[in-house]
């Protein structure tokens, strides 16, 4: 995507995340387009209102190239896009996925949210029904603009690779096929709340993640936690990823074009490195418990690799036959 496109991107997101007023729309019972922004080529960004949050949301498209096609939805990770940490700039996941013919979705904002039902607004981060958007409103929405045909999946990296699978359990059948890289499933336990507080509070600045869902012993926790719920997944083609937090060449090198985020290649190995290690954790735990249940899942556990976007779209490649098989695409 080209710099020009970014910025045209993040100047209507920004417009809008800065706060719901710089939207002019009326509250309706029903999500909708308020507007369109061609970014040249096969790129657009459509703002769809949300009745839940109140606001209109940049959600960045890529129209297949037919009609009638299916559609993946590519959620990003903690600190939600546009920018330096987004599938646009990051991977080559748009240019990868327009030779497959399937529609491309992908919200901007959300940073922090875990793309979850919030039970407060928060004074940092406003008001987040995140699961409700990407479940209720935003699909029939985008779909009829795009012509889609109702096949559709969604992939999530780090904080999404947790958001994913709770989309999947909380609407059985709605997903053909959902994806999680290098997520972590363990939500209500003291070592997958401590990895939420601290993408919450420390690296999204929210006021307190109990805004989110409760007091950390309350049953909100374990209500959205997939580990706990893994019954409830079956039904739900999943693909599961993470690598063991072990650094290696070509993506842990100065020479990679992608990066962990906005720090340097030292904060990808040693702070993307354990992290990457905990997400391994939380996986595997995830693909034993679901073996247990004799639920089916593909996985992909590399035995390198950090918590960065190199891997990320290596798993995106990885996983596509996969994906497409459960959509109906190229593979």
């Amino acid at each position: 995507m080209s710099t020009m496109r970014w910025v045209l991107v993040g100047a209507l997101a920004a417009a809008d995340l800065a706060g719901a007023a710089s939207v002019a729309v009326a509250a309706p019972d029903t999500a909708h387009i308020v507007r369109t922004q061609d970014m040249g080529g096969r790129y657009q960004t459509i703002m769809v209102f949300s009745p839940a949050m109140n606001r209109a949301i940049p959600v960045q498209v890529v129209p297949a190239a037919d009609p009638s096609r299916p559609t993946v939805y590519l959620l990003n990770g903690s600190q939600g896009g546009p920018g330096q940490t987004g599938w646009d700039t990051q991977t080559d996941a748009f240019d990868f996925l327009h030779s497959k013919d399937v529609n491309v979705v992908t919200p901007f904002g959300g940073g922090g949210s875990y793309y979850t039902d919030w039970i407060r607004d928060d004074p940092v981060l406003g008001r987040n029904k995140w699961q409700t958007f990407l479940n209720e409103e935003l699909p029939p929405v985008v779909e009829k603009y795009l012509r889609a045909n109702g096949n559709r999946a969604a992939a999530g990296l780090s904080m999404s690779g947790t958001s994913v699978l709770n989309l999947a359990i909380a609407k059985p059948g709605f997903w053909k096929s959902v994806a999680s890289y290098s997520g972590c499933a363990q939500a209500s336990d003291p070592i997958g709340q401590e990895a939420i507080r601290i993408t919450v509070e420390n690296w999204s600045h929210a006021q307190s993640v109990e805004n989110m869902w409760g007091p950390l012993d309350g049953p909100l926790w374990r209500a959205n936690d997939p580990l706990v719920n893994a019954a409830r997944l079956r039904g739900t083609p999943i693909y599961l990823s993470a690598g063991t937090g072990i650094p290696a060449a070509p993506h842990d090198t100065p020479f990679d074009r992608r990066a962990w985020g906005p720090g340097p290649l030292p904060a990808q190995i040693f702070v993307g490195g354990p992290i990457e290690a905990a997400a391994h954790y939380c996986t595997v735990n995830l693909t034993n418990r679901l073996h247990e249940l004799n639920i089916p899942v593909v996985t992909d556990f590399p035995p390198v690799g950090t918590h960065s976007w190199g891997y990320w779209e290596d798993e995106l490649h990885r996983s596509w036959p996969f994906l497409a098989q459960t959509i109906g695409s190229r593979p």
